[in-house]
């Protein structure tokens, strides 16, 4: 890989988007060819006519892939979406809203319902958290431990008969906790609650399967596993109560209006698929490269790990490192790197022009001033042995920067 000056050039930040795999590319190919063929695979699936009707046929072989890759019992619980932010929005405002219209119609609504969110989710689910405050609910939100988990204790002391919703991502993308959503969920149930997990970051890197997690809701992105930009998707069970967000012409089955990405679509099936067949060999193969690169980061001096990560453990995703670094900003630490012919980041990519600490860091207990040293490097598919060991070598050289 070469960068815009023909320099080589190794990307190392999966978590924020995923190079485009082949398969996702052999998949949308048909629907990127200029002029009146594209139709001929790429028309308006709610049309009428062969176009749409052919267009309808490959939107809904699209819907049932994506559906097995997820480990979903049927198609039509995959409602398409422009992206895991609409996703999250949709899963947090309309299961919340919809849980609520069912209780009163049952006249067993709480005076003011609660939502219950991990304090380390994505802004994607902590922003309509706060629009549900505006909206009448009432919003709890949990702190991890130190070591970036949702305890099972910390739900069930939150969890009451006056809470509707809960939400808590299956993994976090700065530090890599896997959290043991099929336990919460469990609980969430148990008080009469809902369930919804932002599993964004999990699809490909490790097994997942909706169905075992037992969660009503959860949400995913293509452009995270190797498929395109602008496509998502939100797994609903069936007779989840869900008020849509997006309202017009009633497409996928009235739970999202505006007309389809087929072509994205196609596309993220394809990914999906990918990732989710080879999701046992690839996390095999990227512990062990996340296990190396800690061992060999935390014998620099001034870098520790986040979180403690043991060799082989399984609790933290393979994909992701994340270390501090003493008396050294994140952002100049990334520019020097970058210079080096290496990409990484600091954390999540939604918010990496922000100055401000990490509030997943700030929630687990890091101060503002660790907190201002942040590196996560994030693997993926095309991730060799040898990308990290020139890493490394630029790493040395970051640090000593001064002395060059």
């Amino acid at each position: 890989m070469q960068n815009e000056d023909q320099r080589p050039y190794t990307y190392l930040d999966y978590a924020a988007t995923a190079p485009l795999g082949p398969e996702a590319a052999d998949a949308m190919a048909p629907y990127l060819v200029p002029g009146p063929e594209n139709l001929l695979v790429g028309g308006n699936p709610n049309s009428l006519h062969s176009c749409g009707r052919d267009a309808f046929k490959a939107m809904e072989q699209a819907r049932r892939t994506f559906a097995t890759a997820i480990g979903a019992r049927r198609p039509q619980e995959v409602i398409f979406t422009s992206g895991a932010t609409e996703a999250d929005n949709d899963a947090l405002l309309g299961i919340a809203e919809g849980a609520r219209q069912h209780l009163i119609r049952h006249g067993a609504a709480p005076e003011k319902p609660r939502v219950i969110v991990s304090a380390i989710e994505h802004d994607a689910v902590l922003a309509p958290a706060k629009r549900l405050e505006a909206l009448g609910f009432a919003v709890t939100r949990l702190r991890p431990n130190a070591q970036g988990f949702i305890t099972e204790e910390a739900l069930a002391q939150a969890l009451g008969p006056d809470v509707i919703l809960v939400s808590v991502q299956l993994a976090n993308s700065e530090v890599g906790s896997i959290q043991p959503i099929a336990a919460l969920a469990k609980l969430t149930h148990e008080a009469g609650a809902l369930f919804h997990t932002d599993a964004v970051q999990a699809l490909g890197k490790i097994e997942l399967s909706v169905s075992e997690l037992d969660v009503d809701a959860a949400s995913f992105s293509a452009h995270k596993v190797g498929g395109p930009t602008g496509i998502g998707a939100l797994y609903l069970r069936l007779r989840t109560p869900f008020e849509p967000q997006m309202l017009g012409g009633g497409q996928e089955e009235g739970q999202r209006s505006g007309t389809q990405n087929v072509c994205g679509m196609a596309g993220f099936a394809a990914a999906a698929t990918q990732a989710a067949d080879h999701a046992t060999e690839e996390r095999v193969r990227l512990t062990a490269l996340r296990d190396q690169l800690y061992e060999q980061l935390q014998a620099l001096p001034g870098v520790r790990a986040t979180v403690n990560v043991a060799p082989k453990d399984e609790r933290y995703l393979p994909n992701i490192v994340h270390v501090l670094v003493d008396n050294l900003e994140s952002q100049t630490l990334i520019l020097r790197l970058d210079s080096l012919g290496y990409g990484v980041s600091g954390g999540s990519a939604c918010s990496s022009h922000s100055l401000e600490p990490s509030h997943v860091l700030r929630s687990m207990g890091v101060s503002s001033d660790d907190a201002q040293g942040a590196l996560r490097v994030s693997m993926g598919r095309f991730t060799t042995e040898e990308d990290i060991a020139g890493f490394m070598d630029a790493m040395k050289q970051a640090l000593a920067w001064e002395a060059r």
